[in-house]
């Protein structure tokens, strides 16, 4: 199988060997960017009333499914997910491999009141001013592509520019680095980003390791009520669910039908 993760975080580190930008500078430049919406608070806030919450994912193609929806508009996804219930969005922005952009996230984050993450493959503390200035409320902070020295720097950096870092694992060595470093939000991500394919038992597993006062965050593989209630019965406060909604052909009733699995 290919080595997505591998391939993709290489391209990325290439690039971001070539920007010259000051570190300092640009942490100003992001700190003076307009009001961060409260990225943990919202999940935790719906997971209270409806016993999960849904972070519903902006994206045009995968490297191992395709094209999902190219041509979609993202304001319009993005209010039919708020409609629905969701209680954050994920945009994607890396532009080779899924075809998104900034300009995707700025216009769903302008076409409703939800939290933003930016799901993007964040290799260096630059790309963390980068998601605050395209406004951004949360940065995607993968562990698998990241040293223990970058995790700790890049999650100081976020806190600076008062964004929420969701902390991505895969298995309980990576769960581990992600709480020594002071991770607030763990996102555990079903599907190996090596290979793409989805372990089902792996959110399970990880999810009883999960500290309290930690918001966990279920990704990747998640296709129906079933999924969702079996996640929500392993201790998870939030569920992102990227193709199955896309996919939808009522997203705004896919995000209210996946809510209703755990009453």
């Amino acid at each position: 199988m290919p080595a997505y993760l591998d391939t993709i975080i290489a391209a990325h580190r290439a690039q971001a060997a070539l920007d010259g930008r000051e570190l300092a500078a640009e942490i100003e430049r992001a700190r003076a960017v307009g009001t961060v919406r409260p990225f943990a608070a919202a999940v935790g806030d719906v997971a209270s009333r409806r016993g999960v919450a849904v972070i519903s994912e902006i994206k045009r193609r995968s490297p191992s499914k395709g094209d999902l929806d190219p041509g979609l508009d993202p304001a319009v996804v993005a209010a039919d997910y708020a409609a629905g219930g969701a209680a954050c969005l994920s945009v994607l922005t890396d532009a080779e491999f899924f075809g998104g952009s900034a300009d995707d996230l700025q216009a769903a984050r302008a076409a409703c009141p939800l939290p933003v993450l930016r799901k993007d493959f964040t290799v260096s503390a630059l790309d963390v001013c980068d998601a605050r200035r395209m406004g951004a409320d949360a940065v995607l902070l993968i562990a698998a592509a990241l040293a223990d020295t970058e995790l700790a720097d890049f999650l100081d950096v976020a806190r600076q520019c008062s964004l929420t870092a969701l902390v991505e694992v895969h298995d309980e060595a990576e769960l581990g680095r992600a709480l020594a470093v002071g991770a607030e939000v763990v996102g555990v991500n079903q599907r190996d980003l090596r290979t793409f394919e989805v372990d089902h038992r792996r959110a399970v597993r990880l999810g009883r390791l999960i500290p309290d006062g930690v918001v966990a965050v279920a990704e990747s593989g998640i296709r129906d009520v079933d999924d969702v209630r079996r996640l929500a019965d392993a201790g998870y406060q939030g569920v992102l669910v990227g193709e199955t909604l896309v996919r939808a052909g009522d997203r705004r009733e896919a995000v209210a039908e996946l809510l209703g699995a755990v009453r």
